[in-house]
């Protein structure tokens, strides 16, 4: 049976004890975790991991270290000891800095400490980010090369930065740990900066109700590896103002999908 997540995405605005409840009220086994560095502290690492027992759903992944402009490391750090904390065994990673070499250095050391807390480095590309593409992450990975660098696919960057899971077929199983779902048109009338950075927050599509090649993307990724369900909508926001309902909404359409994919 394949573990399904319910990003912090789907909830952005709602806090990470908020999010646990909400997942596991709606069926999810499992739930990410957003980690503000302006509000986190050892009350919310308690508060957090409370959350994980009571409800008895597993803590996935913990977001997000972005490398590059004012890299923080020490922030970045934080996050990673918060997350072995809080018991996730992911970590979600994208890059501001163009040149692959320096984000691949960046990367690397970050793995180094990652690795001692047991959490892979999941590094995600976008093309609203420097590191936009699917060629460029895995120069990144490749440069990198410490065994919890894992490469992180959502269905939506992966089509709008040119690639499709066909692309993703010669790759080794042991690149994913995690991957993302969500569903969106085709393409995009006007794939600018605004228009994908407008799509990536706000536009998102429960699985099905698009047109990405969704269950193609399922046949490439390991039948093991865990769905985060990652539905940033401005419409589910409207809809559903409870976090619960949301999240229960999205629990339904996603199972639904999969049961029809089989």
């Amino acid at each position: 049976m394949r573990i399904l997540s319910l990003a912090s995405g789907t909830l952005t605005e709602f806090g990470p004890v908020d999010v646990v409840h909400a997942a596991a009220a709606a069926g999810f086994t499992a739930s990410g975790v957003w980690f503000d560095a302006a509000t986190w502290n050892a009350a919310t690492t308690r508060a957090v991991r409370n959350a994980f027992n009571e409800t008895g759903i597993a803590p996935l992944e913990i977001e997000v270290i972005m490398l590059g402009n004012s890299v923080d490391d020490v922030m970045h750090r934080r996050l990673l000891d918060a997350g072995a904390e809080v018991g996730v065994t992911e970590a979600i990673v994208v890059s501001n800095e163009a040149d692959v070499g320096v984000t691949a250095n960046l990367f690397a050391s970050l793995c180094e400490h990652a690795k001692s807390r047991n959490i892979n480095l999941c590094f995600e590309f976008l093309p609203i980010f420097a590191i936009r593409d699917l060629s460029s992450a895995l120069r990144v990975l490749a440069l990198a090369s410490p065994p919890n660098a894992k490469l992180l696919i959502d269905p939506l960057h992966l089509a709008r930065a040119g690639s499709t899971p066909t692309d993703l077929e010669s790759l080794p199983s042991t690149l994913f740990s995690f991957a993302q779902f969500c569903d969106a048109p085709a393409t995009l009338p006007s794939p600018t900066h605004a228009s994908l950075l407008e799509e990536a927050v706000h536009g998102r599509l429960d699985p099905g109700e698009g047109a990405l090649p969704l269950r193609q993307l399922l046949d490439v990724l390991p039948q093991n590896i865990p769905l985060s369900m990652e539905m940033r909508s401005r419409r589910l926001r409207e809809r559903f103002p409870d976090a619960t309902d949301r999240a229960k909404h999205v629990y339904k359409t996603t199972t639904a999908f999969l049961q029809a994919a089989k």
